[in-house]
């Protein structure tokens, strides 16, 4: 997946509904930071497009490298008139125990 990268993140409790007009997948190359930083990794990334009534500043998507939220997206936006849905996410904890919710709202 070609960058710049907008990483998707959310709160602990915090929720945000997604229009996804159109998805892809990939991968990234991460780079940890910090005293005891593992090496260089290549990690799966959900690239969803959204409007910019959604995301005004930077680029019109967001990079989703959490597995556990990518799992649930994916088979919805696999889905026939995936865009005919909103798909609201709500973050529970914080890493690397977080966990979301996945809620499709019809338009």
């Amino acid at each position: 997946m070609l960058g710049p990268y907008e990483l998707f993140g959310l709160g602990d409790g915090e929720a945000v509904g997604l229009r996804v007009r159109f998805w892809e997948r990939g991968t990234m190359l991460i780079r940890p930071r910090g005293s005891g930083a593992s090496v260089e990794r290549e990690v799966p990334v959900l690239r969803v497009h959204v409007g910019r009534e959604l995301k005004p500043a930077g680029l019109p998507y967001w990079d989703i490298t959490q597995k556990t939220l990518a799992a649930q997206l994916l088979p919805l936006l696999a889905m026939p008139r995936f865009q005919q849905f909103e798909y609201v996410i709500t973050k529970h904890g914080s890493p690397p125990k977080s966990r979301f919710t996945v809620e499709k709202v019809p338009l």
